[in-house]
């Protein structure tokens, strides 16, 4: 139940560098404004499964100094039932250009079983840097300035440039990379692609889906190594239907329970 959203969402990704490096999003997206996904999240410890609490994405669009942007938020709590064991407050924002997908700022709040981490990165482009404010319940305030090259993502806007990935253009076994920036660190990860699958929700609905697996960052959660498994639907929406990975104590899943305003309709057969 630990750590909602980045237990879900970080599916991020050691690189042959010179495969992608560079090839920032332009052009066509896979999401939209007012895009809302919803999920459950349950967790296994020995045969036992338990719906532990729920995850949420939205996509809103505004424009600041002229420009036109993405407004991500994400948040996840635990059920109310499982709160006094432990109690999961989880929220992530960030703003991200348009034009050329470039990340503009990034907030961080969470409460996970008492221990609160705040985190909030200011990017500027030109200077090739990142202004990074960082405090959590071991740590007092802290301010840092961060070299940046091209093409790097916080956790959340990670996720969606992720979602925009041609998968048709890959082979079975590739490795995609991607640069993402957690915690005042930078992570050169990747994403495996392992073709094609059908895979049903818990309503039964089936959906024809892109397969991968995903290196994970060791640490307090993961074990590190290719140990989640993630499936998004094979249409222009890209979306993950669920995701299940291993964890220190059991493992977790996440399954899609709900969608409004995606790209495409997927009722529709689109």
């Amino acid at each position: 139940m630990k750590h909602l959203i980045p237990g879900f969402i970080l599916l991020l990704f050691m690189p042959e560098f010179g495969l992608l490096r560079g090839q920032c999003l332009d052009g066509d997206f896979a999401f939209q404004h007012g895009e809302r996904l919803t999920y459950e999240v349950a967790y296994n410890w020995g045969m036992v499964w338990v719906d532990a609490g729920e995850v949420v994405f939205r996509v809103d669009t505004l424009t600041e100094n002229g420009k036109q942007m993405f407004h991500f938020d994400s948040y996840g709590e635990s059920y109310k039932f499982y709160d006094w064991i432990y109690k999961v407050r989880d929220r992530y924002q960030g703003k991200v250009e348009r034009d050329g997908f470039l990340p503009v700022w990034f907030k961080r709040d969470t409460y996970e079983g008492g221990y609160v981490v705040n985190n909030a990165y200011t990017y500027d482009w030109p200077s090739g840097r990142v202004f990074s404010t960082r405090e959590n319940s071991d740590m007092p305030l802290s301010l840092d300035t961060l070299e940046i090259i091209p093409c790097t993502y916080d956790v959340l806007s990670a996720i969606y440039y992720a979602r925009n990935f041609d998968f048709e253009q890959y082979t079975v076994g590739q490795k995609i990379p991607i640069r993402f920036l957690i915690d005042g660190e930078f992570f050169d990860l990747y994403i495996r692609f392992l073709g094609q699958e059908n895979i049903k929700n818990r309503s039964g609905r089936e959906y024809l889906c892109y397969k991968f697996s995903a290196l994970l960052v060791e640490g307090t959660i993961f074990s590190g190594g290719e140990d989640m498994m993630v499936w998004v639907t094979a249409d222009a929406n890209r979306v993950p239907v669920m995701v299940e990975a291993k964890i220190l104590i059991g493992s977790i899943k996440a399954y899609l329970t709900g969608y409004d305003k995606l790209l495409k309709d997927m009722d529709a057969g689109e």
